[in-house]
């Protein structure tokens, strides 16, 4: 099981705890709700998102364990891995 931050209820004070968490290391990685899709922070892909379509892990185990895939843009070696049922 998976604990889930609370961010905050105003969109400043999400900004600046996500903000604290990602310059801490806490959160590595991104996740796009709609298709399922996790990748890097820097993926220009990800960064196209909605911020109300995006999630937020700490690693890979806990993105795969929430039923995320890996990025086949930012990801390319882990995404032909789970393409070929080996994540």
């Amino acid at each position: 099981m998976y604990r889930h931050i609370t961010l905050g209820e105003t969109t400043q004070e999400r900004k600046r705890k996500l903000g604290s968490l990602i310059r801490s290391g806490a959160i590595k990685l991104a996740g796009y709700k709609k298709a399922g899709i996790y990748g890097l922070l820097s993926c220009s892909s990800g960064k196209r998102m909605k911020i109300e379509n995006r999630v937020f892990f700490k690693d890979t185990k806990e993105a795969i364990g929430s039923g995320y895939r890996p990025c086949g843009h930012c990801l390319p070696k882990e995404y032909k891995l789970w393409k070929a049922g080996l994540y």
